[in-house]
This record gives C-alpha cells, sequence and structure tokens, in this order.
C-alpha cells in the first residue's frame, strides 16, 4: 500500500480503517451474514461517518503532528544545550 504524503492523511488511515472495519461488521449483523468492506452499502455509510465527523479527525490529526514536532523540537533543544 502506498502512503500518502500529506502527514495529516497518513495519521488519518488507522481510523479510517476502524471506521471501514467497524461499518462492515454492523452491516453484517444487519443482514446476518458476513458483508466485504467494499459492498455499496458498507461504502456509503463509511463516507457518512467520515463526512459527519471528518473536520474533528483533521483537527486530531494536526494536534497530534504538532505535539510530536513539538516534542522533538523540545529534545533536540535540550540535546543542543547538553552538548554546549
Amino acid at each position: 500500500m502506498n502512503f500518502p504524503a500529506d502527514p495529516v492523511i497518513r495519521q488519518q488511515l488507522p481510523g479510517i480503517a476502524q471506521i471501514i472495519r467497524d461499518e462492515t461488521w454492523l452491516e453484517a449483523e444487519r443482514r446476518g451474514h458476513t458483508v466485504p468492506s467494499d459492498d455499496p452499502v458498507v461504502r456509503a455509510n463509511v463516507c457518512a461517518v467520515i463526512l459527519r465527523i471528518g473536520a474533528r479527525m483533521r483537527d486530531d490529526a494536526l494536534q497530534q503532528i504538532a505535539a510530536e514536532l513539538s516534542s522533538c523540537t523540545h529534545v533536540r533543544h535540550l540535546a543542543w544545550h547538553r552538548a554546549a
């Protein structure tokens, strides 16, 4: 699988994969038999969920990336001071 260059999208992929698994399971429960994840109803439900919570997912991803960058910058700053 090729990973997108956008770090925000990369950060969101595990959450999207979980939504797909959840919606596939829910549709299988509704029908009473297994359903493939590319089923049209599953896809429509996944899209509806992403449209509903996508902005929050993006904000969460941006906050996590900012925290990681801040942590890396802080560690580099400490290492520079120790070396000086």
